[in-house]
């Protein structure tokens, strides 16, 4: 019998197709978990069960009369509070929004709809996507399943723990410096940031001129990355940015054999200093791609610092984005937003300049690695999750340390880059490798993706969760 709460989104629609379940049926299902395991997560902030149930009803009583219902037809759906869905707020996370109701779907949240997802609710985040875990003043923190005393990540961490959670099988999630790849490490589930462009965001009054954010899959397998994917890719004239359409369809990818890969494994980026246990894990991980035929060279390769580029210009970002909120209500940001925004006051040229120097180092160093290998692995992340309310560590026996090094680099450039389980920390917690590929091969790191989860499958195992914890 299948397990409604952790069955892939793949199994369930093809439950739906063989009416072996109806949608209602799933619909419901859904929910009675989400208010059974809500209170303790944290993952879902506003939920509209009486417009899911009435959307659910429209495609049961389709499919009795034969009709599709799409690709994603019944499935339920999360949407990360960043993003804007018809009908329920966006609050970024901040009290300053918790009454801004949008006019309608972002671009990828309608072609979801299109593609037949039911949207239950909207998914917590840290105020605006600024950290690594996912606390706000307006809606506190979201919990890790796999130990509930800990962070799921940020910034799409309320997508993470209803995904990881078994509360729903999708969710959308965002990517500006971390926040897909973040979460599915600590919770143990599949995160493309895809491609700059490859996901269309807007409509937007404003455009973001930083060009770091992504909207990608954070799902429980591979498949159903891809599946998402191919509901949600292709160029929108909402933003110019947007790519044109892939060749082929991700999931149809997924299928076409692997040529002998020649890949580049880098352990610190020459920035990390990276928990044994979690290490462990990972270089049992790389060793699986070379069982797979593939060739695997060591790489020491140091690049620049990031993050204080990243944390910098965001920041100067977010205030410009927010000039009249910050000018008339500054008192109702989050301290640690505020402070960001504050700091940000003072951005200059040189600043700018020292960020787009950096990012061109970063580009330069990855057009050259990926003139020599076909894909390059590191670490996800340089810590376990942490305590749920934060703040993030950054401080290690004494020294600096920053968990999330691994990934800012390649929002920088704009490189496809995953995360995949592979395996469990010490003390129990998820830990994961990322796979990064050449600009615009989101097919290939889905196709290694894939190769590495049917060599060492990890959805035979997920938190065990019940009304009393």
């Amino acid at each position: 019998m299948t397990d409604l709460d952790f069955a892939s989104a793949e199994e369930l629609r093809g439950l739906i197709r063989r009416r072996a379940i109806s949608p209602t049926e799933l619909l419901d299902h859904a929910l009675d978990r989400i208010a059974a395991l809500n209170p303790t997560l944290n993952a879902f902030v506003a939920l509209d069960a009486e417009a899911a149930r009435a959307e659910a009803a429209r495609q049961t009583e389709r499919l009795a009369r034969g009709e599709e219902l799409g690709p994603l037809g019944g499935l339920p759906l999360g949407v990360k509070d960043l993003e804007n869905a018809a009908g329920f707020p966006t609050t970024c996370g901040s009290r300053v929004l918790k009454d801004h109701y949008p006019e309608g779907d972002d671009v990828h949240v309608a072609r979801l709809r299109a593609a037949g997802a039911i949207v239950v609710g909207k998914t917590n985040t840290p105020e605006f996507g600024y950290a690594a875990f996912s606390s706000n003043d307006l809606f506190g923190a979201s919990r890790n399943p796999w130990n509930l005393d800990r962070t799921p990540g940020g910034s799409s961490g309320g997508s993470a723990a209803a995904v990881a959670g078994g509360l729903v099988p999708l969710a959308t999630a965002s990517d500006g410096g971390g926040s897909i790849r973040i979460p599915a490490a600590y919770t143990g589930l599949y995160g493309l940031k895809t491609s700059f462009g490859r996901v269309p965001i807007g409509p937007r009054a404003m455009q973001p001129w930083m060009n770091i954010s992504v909207y990608g899959p954070l799902t429980r397998t591979v498949r159903d990355a891809a599946l998402y994917l191919d509901q949600v890719a292709g160029p929108h004239g909402s933003d110019p940015m947007s790519l044109p359409p892939p060749p082929e369809p991700y999931l149809k990818a997924l299928d076409r054999p692997l040529p002998q890969l020649r890949i580049a494994y880098n352990r610190t980026l020459g920035q990390a200093d990276v928990p044994a246990d979690i290490l462990r894990e990972v270089e049992a991980s790389v060793q699986v791609f070379r069982d797979l035929g593939h060739t695997v060279v060591d790489n020491d390769d140091a690049i620049p610092q990031t993050a204080e580029h990243w944390i910098r210009m965001f920041g100067f970002q977010a205030l410009a984005l927010l000039w009249e909120e910050y000018a008339d209500r500054h008192h109702e940001f989050t301290a640690d937003f505020v402070r960001c925004l504050d700091a940000s006051l003072d951005v200059n040229a040189t600043d700018f300049r020292a960020f787009y120097r950096a990012r061109g180092q970063i580009q330069r160093w990855t057009w050259e690695l990926f003139e020599q290998y076909d894909l390059l692995l590191t670490p996800t992340l340089a810590s376990e999750a942490f305590v749920a309310e934060g703040p993030t560590p950054l401080q290690k026996d004494g020294a600096p340390h920053d968990p999330i090094v691994f990934t800012y680099p390649f929002n920088f450039t704009g490189h496809p880059a995953a995360s995949v389980r592979v395996g469990f920390s010490d003390a129990g917690l998820p830990c994961g490798l990322q796979i990064v590929g050449p600009r615009h091969r989101d097919d290939l790191v889905l196709q290694v993706s894939y190769a590495y989860e049917r060599a060492r499958p990890w959805c035979d195992r997920w938190p065990s969760l019940s009304e009393r914890d």
